[in-house]
């Protein structure tokens, strides 16, 4: 499978649009990684708990694209975006989409 953040994919041919493809992951904070962070807040640099949470949820909202994108039977995915969210106190989404296609 083909993930791509451009329209169209070098010397490939699109031949069918199957559609937009998600996927997406909510994620709650973790009371040890808040209280890193707030120690960390106090002296700067990097909050690396939050950025380990945040690469694990981008990698499991691109797994469920792909595996949308597969249930579909595309070649490949393009134009794939992410997005985060709120969604209450102490919890965001991580939203990952793009346009499933059959490729020649």
């Amino acid at each position: 499978m083909i993930l791509a953040t451009i329209e169209t994919i070098p010397e490939r041919e699109i031949v069918a649009i199957l559609g937009i493809v998600t996927g997406n992951v909510v994620q709650s904070k973790h009371i040890g990684r808040d209280i890193m962070a707030s120690l960390k807040g106090i002296v700067g640099g990097e909050l690396k708990g939050y950025t380990e949470m945040f690469n694990e949820a981008r990698a499991q909202a691109m797994a469920r694209l792909e595996a949308e994108a597969s249930a579909l039977g595309a070649d490949a995915v393009i134009g794939v975006r992410f997005t985060t969210s709120a969604i209450m106190d102490g919890s965001c989404e991580l939203l990952a989409f793009g346009t499933a296609v059959k490729l020649r």
